[in-house]
């Protein structure tokens, strides 16, 4: 970065990073914890993470829409010296920066089917399927707007990781072809070649 340019990242992309690990841990929680007869009974806990699962999806979903809302209108344009994070660096370091806490969340999921069988592991994935949402939510926002939000990247640091939480002062933002990632933080499909 040179003359007072800022490393960026995508909104989008930061709020998806965990939407996969946290899916994928909960899936295999859940799997592993079907095995276990649990306290309650298989059928109670597999209800019971049913409900956790769709509270959690939402929650995760519609949870501080406002918040990205009022950031992303106030968005000031990126200038020419601000550096665009690649979508692949800013996935690996949300991932590195939250891989005890994932690991953790796993550990806690595979405890509690000792309790209710496998509800634990569908709250985790309910989480991860509310990432997703939020992410595409976002993209819808992006492409209706024709601009994609940036983060500044020393916001996320120390673990923060979320695009809109406190250290978060502003948005930038971006034309539509801007970066390596689509609307919504998916990878960006290479044009067909003609």
């Amino acid at each position: 970065m040179t003359r007072g340019g800022q490393g960026l990242a995508r909104v989008a992309v930061v709020v998806r990073a965990g939407a996969a690990p946290l899916w994928w841990l909960g899936v295999c929680a859940a799997g592993v914890g079907v095995l276990a007869p649990g306290l309650t009974g298989r059928r109670i806990g597999v209800l019971a993470g049913a409900a956790l699962f769709v509270l959690a999806t939402a929650v995760v979903a519609y949870g501080g829409r406002k918040r990205y809302v009022t950031l992303a209108a106030s968005a000031s344009r990126a200038g020419k010296h601000d550096v665009l994070q690649d979508r692949a660096v800013t996935v690996r370091n949300w991932r590195r920066h939250h891989r005890w806490w994932l690991l953790l969340a796993f550990l806690a999921a595979l405890g509690a089917a000792f309790a209710l069988p496998a509800a634990g592991g569908l709250l985790l994935a309910g989480c991860g399927a509310g990432l997703w949402l939020k992410a595409a939510w976002l993209g819808r926002r992006e492409r209706a707007g024709e601009a994609l939000v940036w983060v500044r990247v020393d916001w996320l640091r120390g673990g923060a990781g979320s695009p809109a939480g406190r250290p978060v002062k502003g948005y930038r933002s971006t034309g539509i072809a801007a970066g390596d990632a689509a609307p919504g933080g998916a990878r960006r499909k290479s044009p067909a070649l003609v």
